[in-house]
């Protein structure tokens, strides 16, 4: 897979992306993670990548023409699956639109700024919008790198145990069970006993138990939203 991130801040990009999984998968030649410089396709002598909106107001807002010269050379040679902006007002990004975008072989990422984006850009260019919360972040590359990460650890070959991706939370529309880990016993705190019992059974149906209790006490809107999808015939 490749991500080309657009930035005005590729330093950011490049710092964050550079440990644990996300390099691992580079490293392995599973991705390529691109910091690609806005100011890079400017054609001024100050590398201006924004301008003040029309019709008067604060802010300033990322001007079209660098970003439709960034998306196009990024696309000549690899056409991508999908140029995605991250900005406010986009879907919620979630673990099932992660598990869409691990399919992709390409995509692009448009970081926001600013004021935000010239909507000719988003009308003609993006594909997709996207948010990861309902709050307001200096700048996209934090969204940008979220979504990389959550996408990148879909992809096959990347998690050392990609059987610990069909348990984790959102899988199967909860929360993941609580987990424990060695010493059995610590300042009188015990782990479960069916955890230590060895019965398989017991254990599968314990964990099945404490995520719908999970979920149920801290995100009750997912049980709600299992109950509400459509069924599958047999």
């Amino acid at each position: 897979m490749r991500i080309d991130i657009i930035t005005i801040f590729p330093e950011a990009i490049r710092c964050l992306s550079d440990y644990s999984m996300v390099k691992r998968a580079r490293d392995s030649g599973l991705v390529a993670v691109n910091a690609v410089n806005l100011r890079d396709y400017t054609r001024d002598r100050h590398k201006q990548v924004d301008d003040s909106p029309y019709g008067g107001g604060a802010g300033m807002v990322l001007k079209p023409e660098p970003l439709f010269r960034a998306v196009e050379d990024l696309s000549r040679d690899n056409c991508p699956d999908a140029v995605i902006a991250l900005t406010p007002a986009g879907e919620t990004f979630t673990q099932a639109v992660a598990a869409n975008l691990a399919q992709a072989r390409h995509l692009i990422l448009i970081c926001g700024h600013y004021e935000g984006i010239d909507q000719r850009v988003l009308d003609s260019l993006v594909d997709r919008e996207l948010s990861i919360g309902d709050y307001v972040l200096t700048g996209g590359e934090l969204p940008a790198l979220v979504v990389a990460d959550a996408v990148i650890r879909l992809l096959p070959g990347v998690l050392g145990n990609e059987e610990s991706l069909t348990t984790e939370s959102f899988q199967g529309g909860m929360l993941e069970h609580p987990q424990y880990t060695r010493p059995a016993e610590y300042r009188g705190l015990q782990v479960p006993e069916v955890l230590l019992s060895g019965n398989h059974q017991e254990i599968k149906r314990w964990r099945q138990e404490q995520a719908r209790a999970k979920t149920r006490e801290l995100r009750p809107e997912l049980l709600a939203e299992e109950a509400l999808a459509p069924r599958r015939e047999a």
